[in-house]
């Protein structure tokens, strides 16, 4: 049913922006759900998801597809987006947050925002609790559980979007696995936050 990633990017090759515009909508809740599982702020999430779309922009002449989907390199600029992010950004986005809206909420419009506001709230919470028992792990073992236990990719989509072999994957998450068994709680599939996500992004 319509085009492929491989079409719509040869499109975005030539500077067609509503191709470029289909592959965004498509893609855009999967990547946003992966950056909000990765720095469990809603804000923070939203600024990777623009970061990663526009580099994808900016390497549309270059990138050559090596899969029929184009969401694991999404995935794997998220990753480097997520990593990079300089304290400076950070704080320029935590101030961006607290300024208020230039149109005033009134009635059932205010109380609409106000359940939106405190959705998005309980999401943020729950994935910071799991993000909380992958304080322990390395950088490695924490991004094979974020996108293999949290996401729920394979062993070869996760090595894709790192850019190392799947038996790496694997073994990372062998290692993260034996880890968190020493908890009181290991962290699930995105399924516990996944519909708060879905249901605060509706327009």
């Amino acid at each position: 049913m319509g085009e492929s990633d491989e079409d719509l990017w040869r499109l975005c090759a030539i500077g067609d922006a509503d191709a470029f515009g289909a592959l965004f909508d498509r893609h855009a809740d999967a990547v946003f759900r992966y950056c909000l599982s990765r720095c469990g702020s809603w804000h923070d999430a939203e600024e990777l998801v623009s970061i990663t779309f526009l580099e994808a922009w900016r390497q549309r002449t270059r990138l050559r597809l090596e899969k029929d989907t184009v969401l694991p390199w999404l995935l794997g600029v998220a990753t480097n987006a997520d990593r990079n992010r300089a304290r400076a950004s950070r704080r320029h986005a935590e101030f961006l947050a607290r300024l208020p809206h230039s149109d005033p909420q009134h009635g059932e419009n205010q109380a609409d925002h106000a359940e939106a506001v405190a959705t998005r709230l309980d999401a943020e919470r729950t994935v910071r609790e799991l993000l909380d028992t992958t304080a322990g792990l390395n950088d490695g073992e924490r991004d094979v559980v974020l996108l293999c236990l949290m996401n729920g990719f394979g062993h070869a989509e996760a090595a894709v979007i790192l850019g190392v072999q799947p038996g790496t994957v694997k073994s990372r998450l062998h290692r993260a696995r034996a880890k968190l068994a020493k908890l009181p709680r290991s962290p699930e599939p995105a399924d516990p936050f996944d519909a708060k996500i879905v249901e605060a992004r509706m327009p």
